[in-house]
């Protein structure tokens, strides 16, 4: 397994994340040819290596010829999808502006096809994230992973006026993600950093175990100095049965290929309850399944008193904890919870059709190092067919399988 690891120590831009890529070994000259494709007329772009505290880092610098004007998210949208980029980077360029877009519609009260870009909608920044999206590409990771986001302080001036720093779209952006807080009198993160990581990352905590095989430098415009104004990107592999990889927040763009994952990092919280009633039960696991529970189930045990209860356990990732335990003591009636780390080890998954005398059924089939280790048809369609075709539930099932074991 390929990891593509960020680490934001000073944040994250889209200039700075672009250098770093190609500091890491994108290729500058496809990445440019590919914005080319856009069909903005000409455009100005600065490479060049520069020095922040001693590292030598890559900058990237675009600058549009045109004057810049407003665009709403249809626009842009338009602008990507008009053009002769492949599928792939047309997509995850448009999934990043789309973050944005509905970022900005909630703060402003407004739909996201309603949203106006302002700097964010400035040529350069559509060459930065239509950029980002040719490098990443390139890059082929299975999993992209970022360290928690600083975000800075102070204020900005921006087209809506001075604001407070982080931006109100940084940090709607961010909901979700772990942050830092951080006495820097200025935008470590900005909202197009904030949207190129949320929309990518499908991890966010310290680099995992891993054999590092590259490192690349993004050099920050400015050059400060008590601290080197870098974003650093690490590629290295996760072979079989490393451990660390991280929780896992699915946002990751890339299709799940197969392999086993090593053991993921998470946290079960639990309380015992014993005078809660069934009906509230079943809206508090609805509940926490919303906050972002991987898993809710509930045993029943012998609480004090001899009253009959349950035990509520929620499986979740290191950064929805907080907000789980608030739904916890806000839904139920519970005084108390705990919590603790566990590691959760999961078979990699594909799915699979088999045409079987009855129809095609889609299986999923779990693997371990590659193999096959159990395989189960899809229930929803093997009861369709059983209906549709006035025959046992069982025989379909049992027909199912037969025929992916003869394949």
């Amino acid at each position: 397994m390929k990891i593509l690891y960020l680490d934001c120590p000073m944040g994250i831009s889209g200039d700075m994340f672009l250098a770093a890529l190609i500091d890491l070994g994108a290729d500058s000259r496809a990445i440019l040819r590919e914005i080319e494709k856009l069909g903005l007329g000409p455009v100005k772009v600065k490479i060049a290596k520069e020095t922040r505290h001693s590292i030598t880092a890559t900058s990237f610098r675009a600058a549009h010829m045109h004057e810049h004007r407003h665009r709403t998210f249809k626009d842009i949208k338009n602008i990507i999808s008009a053009s002769a980029l492949s599928k792939e980077v047309k997509d995850l360029s448009v999934a990043i502006f789309k973050n944005i877009a509905a970022a900005e519609g909630r703060i402003h009260g407004i739909s996201a096809q309603k949203v106006h870009f302002h700097e964010v909608g400035a040529m350069d920044s559509i060459i930065d994230i239509v950029g980002a999206a040719v490098a990443v590409t390139s890059l082929k990771a299975d999993r992209v992973i970022s360290s928690p986001i600083p975000l800075g302080s102070g204020w900005a001036k921006t087209m809506h006026g001075t604001l407070p720093i982080p931006a109100p779209a940084t940090v709607e952006l961010l909901k979700g993600v772990p942050v830092l807080s951080s006495d820097a009198p200025f935008e470590l993160t900005t909202p197009t950093g904030a949207a190129i990581v949320k929309t990518i990352a499908s991890g966010f905590g310290p680099i995992p175990d891993m054999i590092i095989e590259d490192t690349g430098y993004g050099a920050g415009k400015k050059d400060f100095k008590e601290r080197a104004n870098v974003l650093r990107a690490v590629t290295g592999v996760m072979p079989d049965g490393l451990k660390g990889l991280g929780p896992l927040r699915g946002l990751s763009p890339h299709a799940d290929n197969g392999q086993a994952r090593g053991a993921e990092k998470l946290f079960m919280i639990e309380t015992n309850i014993d005078d809660m009633s069934p009906q509230i039960a079943g809206y508090l696991m609805e509940t926490l399944f919303a906050a972002g529970a991987l898993d809710v189930y509930f045993t029943p045990v012998q609480m004090k008193k001899t009253r009959p209860g349950i035990l509520l356990s929620a499986l979740a990732e290191g950064d929805r904890v907080s907000g789980i335990v608030d739904a916890i003591f806000r839904e139920s009636t519970s005084i108390g919870v705990r919590s603790y780390a566990v590691e959760r080890h999961c078979l990699g998954r594909k799915t699979v059709k088999v045409k079987t005398p009855y129809g095609t059924v889609g299986f999923k089939v779990s693997l371990r190092n590659g193999k096959p280790v159990n395989i189960q048809p899809e229930y929803d369609e093997c009861r369709a067919i059983a209906a549709k075709k006035k025959v046992p539930l069982k025989e379909v099932i049992d027909a199912a399988k037969a025929a992916f074991r003869k394949k």
